[in-house]
């Protein structure tokens, strides 16, 4: 896996790109200099974790012969600074609004099975951090 950071010659804002040719756009805050004209490298954590997540999630149902028709995931960290000053996520909540035909023991057992098992992000994240997540079923 490789993914290129280019800086686009503006305060912090750069282009980050992969291999299949996905563009994502990263910014400092306005407060460091930047022109928030993307994520945060930050905010790109917490939205690793719940686009990691809900392809778990997406891919369990199916394989369960769920009816998924829609998911959405907020993602809320806890940020704060560590012993020598950085940032750091001491907790992440993910709230999992899902839709469709689904049965709520099935749903909590896809979210489990990713967020303790299958999800590479949060397995990384986990060592530092308290991760916490709910759900809700609209049908």
């Amino acid at each position: 896996m490789k993914v290129d950071v280019n800086w686009l010659g503006k305060d912090f804002h750069m282009e980050a790109g992969n291999e299949e040719g996905g563009i994502i756009r990263i910014d400092g805050k306005t407060n460091i200099g930047g022109l928030e004209g993307g994520m945060s490298p930050m905010q790109l954590l917490l939205a690793g974790i719940g686009g990691c997540s809900a392809i778990d999630v997406i891919s369990i149902l199916e394989k369960q012969k769920q009816d998924l028709k829609s998911l959405k995931v907020e993602v809320d960290g806890d940020k704060q600074k560590n012993d020598v000053g950085f940032s750091e996520y001491k907790s992440i909540h993910m709230h999992f609004t899902l839709s469709g035909n689904l049965d709520e023991k099935k749903v909590k057992r896809a979210l489990d099975l990713s967020i303790t098992k299958y999800c590479s992000v949060s397995k990384a994240l986990e060592k530092g951090s308290e991760i916490s997540y709910d759900f809700s079923i609209k049908n």
